[in-house]
């Protein structure tokens, strides 16, 4: 615990107090949450759901189709999103996230899991404006400042080894906006780590956000938006329009 931020820590789900590494409980809504991870490269895929293609009316490829994500985008668990002045539709994107565990090259499918941390929950907001065809890269719209919630925690792979199942929810104000499922992803994990390590080190921490499934809608300043992914947890934000005082 450190100037009354969180450094590390994780939930007990029976009493919902949060344990710090230091040994003490804490209120989890009385606490500054921090990203569980500290990434050099933040490593996005497009359309790794064929469903959220389809929503968009657009065709998926053989291969993986990656994006980076800056990090001034990191957000913890209960921060503010920061919708942009003059901006007319911003969407969540709920995504199982990859935490690399250790540098890496060259890592075959089959052990990948070796170089895994583990896994925590992403929300890979985007401006829609900014996204006008297939051959702009969407760096723009997605790269604001606070556009990647991401947390509560990173759950270890003893606590979590099986990701092929995993349901995930965006509810917006309560509402259900979308679900999806883990096993309909187009590449799995250990394609992916294969694939991207094959021509880039990965490093401990680095992030591989998986993809979004189809339900994306608009948000907008006042919404609250609770992303949940079986087994992991739920990552809570609210949206505050720019220039607000959070």
């Amino acid at each position: 615990m450190s100037g009354g931020r969180i450094i590390d820590g994780s939930l007990d789900d029976r009493s919902e107090k949060l344990l710090g590494s230091d040994g003490n409980i804490y209120d989890p809504n009385k606490v500054a949450w921090l990203p569980p991870a500290s990434p050099t490269k933040i490593i996005g895929l497009v359309l790794n759901y064929s469903d959220h293609a389809n929503e968009l009316g657009l065709s998926t490829a053989t291969e993986p189709v990656l994006l980076f994500k800056p990090n001034n985008t990191l957000l913890g668990h209960l921060g503010n999103i920061i919708y942009p002045t003059a901006v007319s539709y911003m969407h969540y994107e709920a995504e199982l996230v990859v935490v690399i565990g250790r540098e890496c090259r060259r890592v075959k499918a089959s052990a990948a899991n070796d170089c895994i941390k583990g896994y925590t929950i992403g929300n890979d907001v985007t401006v829609r404006d900014f996204i006008t065809n297939t051959f702009r890269p969407p760096i723009k719209a997605k790269s604001f400042d606070t556009f990647l919630p991401l947390g509560p925690c990173v759950v270890t792979l003893d606590e979590l080894n099986n990701i092929s199942n995993l349901n995930l929810t965006t509810k917006v104000n309560g509402e259900l906006r979308q679900q999806g499922n883990t096993k309909n992803l187009m590449h799995s994990v250990p394609e992916l780590i294969q694939y991207i390590s094959d021509f880039m080190t990965l490093e401990e921490d680095d992030l591989i956000m998986t993809g979004t499934p189809k339900g994306i809608s608009p948000i907008k300043p006042g919404d609250e938006v609770e992303i949940s992914i079986d087994n992991i947890g739920t990552l809570k934000n609210t949206v505050i329009a720019e220039g607000t005082r959070s």
